[in-house]
């Protein structure tokens, strides 16, 4: 059974930093396509960034240049390295990955104040 666990969210102020870490098991991690989404209180769960077997990222536009998606298939673990938070960047995060079905973490909160 796929789980994924994220991890390292928190508060933090505008400007700070904050690493969200989404640990994976129950799959061969290093063939997966791996993604970030959010989810604001009143919006739609939003792809933020995505991470291919071979180490090809993609971002949303509202965070290209300030977010950094990477993985470890040693640890099988993806990271979203966030900096320069907004109060915008406020919301829950959530892992996922399509291995014969599509699994879902359960979410990390990401509160940025101003």
């Amino acid at each position: 059974q796929v789980k994924l666990v994220e991890s390292g969210g928190g508060l933090v102020q505008a400007g700070g930093s904050l690493r969200l870490s989404c640990a994976a098991s129950g799959m061969a991690f290093k063939y997966a396509t791996m993604h970030w989404y959010r989810q604001a209180p009143g919006h739609q769960r939003d792809v933020v960034a995505t991470i291919t077997s071979s180490g090809a990222t993609n971002y949303t536009e509202s965070v290209k240049g300030r977010f950094t998606i990477s993985r470890n298939n040693a640890r099988n673990t993806v990271y979203l390295q966030m900096n320069s938070l907004q109060p915008d960047d406020t919301a829950v995060y959530y892992c996922k990955t399509y291995w014969r079905n599509e699994f879902w973490g359960r979410g990390t909160q990401v509160t940025v104040s101003s």
